[in-house]
């Protein structure tokens, strides 16, 4: 008999597990598919965030900062070493065990909300009355139905055209994680996320980093102040960044890797390393989704169709996450899957985009919500701006991590805060005042009026919304 379930999740990255959960909270009868295996074959829910994304590179940035510090840092602290080495076997096994208890975390959160799961590959079979019929293929092929389908298959890394990843010399990010040795020398195709922060974990272990960016100037997308002081940051440490290059070909053989590329002067270069990771973005994964049985409507860039509610062209078929519209980010997912299963439940779920954190876990760290300055000048908006060095925080002094700021842009009439952007110590922690404030629309006034705790680095955001009227107290 064909089992039978109010919704069915298609995919455990964080949009889906988080969606297959919320909507058993809510009193539904659900399942959720997903094929991801670990190296013995055993179910690994996650995603990519949780397998070869988020939280392994979390794992090997954080190893690689005690390493740095430990070689750079810890004699000022009075704390000398007679030797210093990496064991990168023993770090990457880490690194496992912290992907591995995230696998399980989630299965036992299945079992405690009542969750089916199932270890395979999910895809339409077919609209029946009622529903759909979803085809499992996994160690038993079986078929389900559902009355209500969340697609959330995620995303997959892209190559460079013609130079698919081998995961030994040409590294996606998966392979980025796996890299047995510290290479001497280290191509990175990419100044985003992903390269910026995997080019950093190698860098801070020795090896000699070279960054290639296509586009003319440095993280774009990122307040043009943050970014400069990025740059500085970067280039400082040894990072080798490159803009406005053309890369014409990529040769691997068992010497390396060659890329040859014209560079911003038009100038043909080559660059020899031992290992290249390629990080130009992600493509949504639709491909085995069998999404042409029931005529799921696909755009040209492979996601999910869906409208502002993440509903898709057929009735009672939602999708979530990377495989839609909207930025790539594991805490989108996971609030679009939360407000999917409360719209199923008849409730009204919502997401703000205008509110979602960016972050970037280099070091320093990078975080940002709401409106860059360019974004605000280019709508021609009258805006105030403040800024607060961390050099004049007690507790980043205390810390010795003094780089970078924060900075506040408001609305020069009604002091609404339009963008919070910071560059410094645990930025990605900082960033989530700056979040509850606009989801209130607070104005800079009223974070500068807050009492915070001394000496705290979030002392810095109070005066940075102090600097918008001009009237800081520590700078």
């Amino acid at each position: 008999m064909t089992k039978t379930f109010d919704v069915v999740v298609i995919g455990a990255g964080p949009g889906g597990y988080i969606a297959a959960i919320r909507a058993a909270q809510l009193g539904l009868n659900t399942a959720c598919i997903d094929e991801q295996s670990n190296d013995k074959g055993a179910p690994a829910p996650g995603g990519t965030c949780t397998n070869v994304g988020c939280i392994p590179s979390k794992a090997l940035l954080q190893s690689s900062e005690n390493y740095d510090h430990a070689a750079h840092h810890f004699a000022e602290h009075g704390i000398t070493l007679d030797h210093l080495a990496i064991d990168v076997k023993k770090m990457l096994a880490r690194k496992d065990n912290v992907v591995k208890q995230n696998n399980d975390g989630i299965l036992f959160l299945f079992k405690k909300n009542k969750v089916t799961f199932f270890h395979g590959r999910g895809s339409f079979a077919r609209a029946v009355e009622g529903g759909y019929e979803i085809a499992v293929k996994g160690a038993v092929d079986e078929t389900i139905q559902a009355r209500h389908v969340i697609v959330a298959t995620g995303s997959s890394a892209r190559a460079l055209p013609g130079v698919p990843f081998d995961e030994q010399r040409v590294l996606s990010n998966d392979g980025a994680l796996r890299i047995p040795d510290v290479p001497k020398r280290l191509g990175v195709v990419g100044s985003g996320v992903i390269g910026l922060e995997m080019g950093s974990v190698w860098r801070r272990l020795g090896a000699e980093v070279t960054v290639l960016e296509a586009l003319p100037a440095f993280m774009t997308a990122v307040d043009e102040s943050v970014a400069k002081e990025a740059l500085k940051v970067f280039t400082k440490q040894g990072l080798k960044i490159e803009f406005g290059v053309n890369i014409s070909a990529v040769k691997s053989g068992e010497e390396g890797v060659v890329v040859t590329y014209t560079d911003a002067k038009g100038a043909e270069q080559t660059l020899a390393v031992d290992k290249l990771i390629v990080s130009i973005g992600r493509s949504p994964h639709t491909a085995g989704l069998n999404a042409e049985a029931v005529g799921l409507q696909i755009d040209q860039r492979g996601a999910v169709v869906v409208d502002a509610e993440c509903k898709t062209s057929l009735p009672n078929v939602w999708a979530v996450g990377d495989v839609v519209r909207g930025p790539m980010l594991a805490h989108k997912a996971e609030e679009e899957g939360v407000a999917v299963a409360e719209r199923i439940a008849g409730q009204h779920g919502h997401v703000n985009f205008n509110t979602i954190p960016w972050v970037i876990y280099t070091s320093p760290e990078i975080a940002w919500v709401g409106q860059t300055e360019q974004q605000i000048k280019a709508e021609g908006r009258a805006y105030k701006a403040g800024q607060f060095p961390f050099m004049a925080n007690g507790r980043a002094r205390a810390l010795g991590n003094t780089t970078g700021f924060v900075k506040f842009l408001a609305d020069a009439k009604t002091d609404e805060i339009l963008g919070v952007h910071i560059i410094g110590p645990m930025a990605s922690e900082l960033i989530s005042e700056a979040v509850v404030a606009m989801e209130f629309r607070a104005s800079a006034e009223d974070i500068a009026r807050i009492c915070h705790a001394h000496p705290s680095l979030s002392e810095a955001t109070k005066e940075a919304a102090l600097a918008v009227d001009k009237r800081t107290l520590n700078f």
